[in-house]
C-alpha cells in the first residue's frame, strides 16, 4: 500500500526548527510519543539542532520506570523553556530526572501550571482567542500574587496575570500558538487519520493538533501500526488526517510504562474483578478506609495519586464496587482505577473522554467529592502537594490538582501526620507510635500553596484532612481535630506534633474501631443527598 504520510524518526526530528514551540501529548508513561522525543535528542547530540525550543506538556512526558520522555530532550542548548502541568517523578532512591537537574541548576526556564488550564490554552490558541479568564489557581502558586507558576531563578517572564473584567478579578492565562505538536495513537491510516483503540486515554491530542495546524505549524503522530486508507471506522478516529502532517511508526510502543498491552486498560475487554488483590494490611489502609467512609452511594468522585488511590480497592473488598463512579483527569469514567504508574487508567471503565473535557467538568465542580493527598498544611488550611526543595523529583508538580480543587464541593486530603522515620504499630486495636517522624506536616508556612484554605472558606468548600492518628476539619475558626485514633494521646501525639495551633472540636470522638482491624469493616455507605 502507499505510504502516504509515513516518515522516518530521523526525518521528523529534522523538522523541528530552532526556537520552536513544541507541544507534547503524554501523561507520564501513558501515551508518551517516546520514540519521537528520543529522535529529537539524538539529532541534537549529533548535529547540535534544534536549539532553544520551548516545550509544552499538559501532563508529564515520561517517568523513571522505562520511558524517558522529556529527559530525551532535557539538554542545555536544546531546551530553553518548559511549560508543564507536571514533571517526571520517582522514588528518592533513584537519580532525579535530567529535567529536574536542569530546573534546579537554572539551566532552563520552567513553569508549572494546572494541567487542565494548559489543555484549554491550546483550545484558545487554536481558535486564535487571546487566552483564558478563570478563577482556577486563584491564591495558589500559579497566581502572580505568589509565584505565577515560575519554578526557578532563570524563569523571569510573567505569563499569568491578574486582570479586572466585568466587575470582578480573574486570572488570565494567555494562549500560546504551537509550531509543532507531537501526539500519539494506536493506528493511523496512510492519510493520517488517527485511532486510539489500545490507548488508556485520549488525553488532549486533538486540541494540541488544532493549536499547531491553525497557527501554521505541523503535527507529528507516533503510532504502533499503519492501516490502509479508509480501513479505520470513522467513529474511531480521534484526530482526523487533515490535521496530521507526518506519521512515525513505533511497533514496540508501550501502552503504559509498566504495560505492553492489556485490553482491559483500553476498555476493549473486561477484566474479572476477582483478579485484583485486596489492599495489604498496613497503616495506609487505615487512612484509605477512613477516606472511604466519606463517600455516599451514587456519587461521582475524583481520585488522586497516593493513598487515595487505594480507596477503590477498599470498596471492592467490602463488596461496594460500583457504589460510586470514579473520574480521573486523564479521562477515565467508572471502572476500577489502577495504581502506581498505571495510574490514570482504569479497568472495566464505562467511558473514556478527552482530558480537556474532563477538566471542564472538574473546573466547574460537576462532581461530588475528590480524594487527594497532602505534603504540608498551614494554619489556614492551605496545602502544598506540588514541591519540596529537599526532594523535588519525588513530587510531580501541580498536575490537575488545582483544576480539581477549584470548585470541588468536598475535598478529602489524606496522608500521614508526620514524615521521615515514622514507625507505627497496631496492638489490640490501638494505634501505637513507636517512633515519631522527624518532619512535621502541619507547619506555619508551606513551600507552595497548591490549595488555598482561605479561598475554600470564602466559597464554602468542605475540607477534611485524614491521617492515621486523627481527622481534622477546616472550619471558620481554623483547623479543628474532630476524631482521634484509639490509643493516641491528644496532647502529646497530635497537638504537640503540629507546629501550628490546632483547635479541638467540642464533639471530638474516637475514630471507628473497625478501621484498626484487618478484618473487613462491613462498610456501609449512605445515599447521596437528593437521590432516591
Amino acid at each position: 500500500m502507499a505510504t502516504g504520510k509515513l516518515t522516518s524518526l530521523a526525518a521528523v526530528a529534522e523538522l523541528i526548527p530552532d526556537q520552536a514551540v513544541v507541544s507534547v501529548s503524554s501523561s507520564s508513561g501513558l501515551g508518551c510519543p517516546d520514540a519521537v522525543l528520543k529522535a529529537i535528542g539524538e539529532r541534537f547530540e549529533t548535529a547540535g539542532a534544534p536549539r532553544d525550543i520551548t516545550t509544552i506538556h499538559p501532563i508529564a512526558a515520561g517517568d523513571m520506570y522505562g520511558i524517558d520522555g522529556i529527559d530525551h530532550i532535557a539538554r542545555k542548548g536544546l531546551l530553553k523553556r518548559v511549560i508543564a502541568g507536571s514533571y517526571p517523578s520517582g522514588p528518592s532512591s533513584m537519580e532525579s530526572p535530567r529535567i529536574w537537574r536542569m530546573i534546579n541548576s537554572n539551566e532552563v526556564e520552567a513553569y508549572n501550571l494546572p494541567s487542565g488550564i494548559i489543555f484549554h490554552m491550546h483550545r484558545e490558541a487554536a481558535a486564535k482567542r487571546p487566552g483564558l479568564l478563570t478563577k482556577v489557581g486563584w491564591d495558589t502558586v500559579v497566581d502572580p500574587a505568589h509565584r505565577g507558576g515560575k519554578m526557578n531563578r532563570a524563569t523571569t517572564e510573567d505569563i499569568v496575570a491578574r486582570v479586572e473584567f466585568a466587575g470582578d478579578e480573574w486570572l488570565f492565562y494567555p494562549s500560546i500558538p504551537v509550531d509543532v505538536a507531537i501526539i500519539r495513537g494506536t493506528s493511523a491510516d496512510v492519510n493520517g487519520n488517527l485511532s486510539m483503540e489500545h490507548e488508556g486515554a485520549y488525553l488532549g491530542a486533538l486540541e494540541q493538533a488544532l493549536a499547531a495546524r491553525n497557527n501554521g505549524g505541523i503535527v507529528i503522530a507516533q503510532v504502533k501500526r499503519i492501516a490502509p486508507a479508509g480501513s479505520l471506522a470513522p467513529q474511531s478516529i480521534r484526530v482526523p488526517g487533515i490535521l496530521v502532517d507526518h506519521i512515525v511508526l513505533d511497533p514496540d510502543q508501550m501502552q503504559t510504562t509498566q504495560t505492553q498491552y492489556e485490553p482491559a486498560i483500553s476498555g476493549e475487554l473486561p477484566q474479572p474483578m476477582t483478579s485484583f488483590s485486596p489492599v495489604e494490611w498496613d497503616i495506609s489502609k487505615i487512612i484509605a478506609r477512613r477516606a472511604a467512609m466519606t463517600l455516599r452511594r451514587g456519587e461521582t468522585v475524583n481520585l488522586g495519586f497516593g493513598i487515595s488511590a487505594l480507596v477503590p480497592y477498599i470498596l471492592l473488598e467490602e463488596g461496594l464496587h460500583g457504589s460510586v463512579t470514579w473520574v480521573i483527569e486523564q479521562g477515565a469514567v467508572g471502572g476500577l482505577p489502577l495504581q502506581d504508574f498505571q495510574f490514570g487508567c482504569a479497568s472495566n471503565l464505562e467511558a473514556i473522554v478527552a482530558s480537556p473535557d474532563q477538566f471542564t467538568f472538574f473546573q466547574g465542580g460537576g462532581f461530588d467529592r475528590t480524594l487527594l493527598s497532602f505534603m504540608e498544611v498551614d494554619a489556614g488550611g492551605s496545602v502544598n502537594v506540588s514541591r519540596l526543595s529537599a526532594k523535588p523529583h519525588v513530587t510531580a508538580g501541580i498536575g490537575g490538582f488545582i483544576d480539581i480543587t477549584a470548585q470541588a464541593k468536598h475535598i478529602v486530603f489524606s496522608s500521614f501526620f508526620t514524615a521521615g522515620g515514622l514507625k507505627l504499630a497496631i496492638e489490640a486495636g490501638q494505634l501505637r507510635i513507636l517512633q515519631e517522624g522527624r518532619f512535621k506536616k502541619f507547619v506555619p508556612e508551606i513551600e507552595e500553596i497548591t490549595f488555598s484554605g482561605p479561598r475554600a472558606r470564602d466559597i464554602g468548600q468542605k475540607v477534611t484532612y485524614i491521617t492515621e492518628r486523627c481527622v481534622i476539619d477546616l472550619t471558620e475558626d481554623g483547623l479543628a481535630v474532630t476524631e482521634i485514633a484509639p490509643g493516641i494521646r491528644l496532647e502529646e501525639d497530635v497537638l504537640q506534633q503540629a507546629d501550628i495551633p490546632l483547635k479541638v472540636s467540642p464533639h471530638l470522638r474516637e475514630m471507628a474501631a473497625p478501621l484498626f482491624s484487618p478484618a473487613l469493616m462491613q462498610l456501609r455507605l449512605g445515599r447521596k443527598k437528593g437521590s432516591s
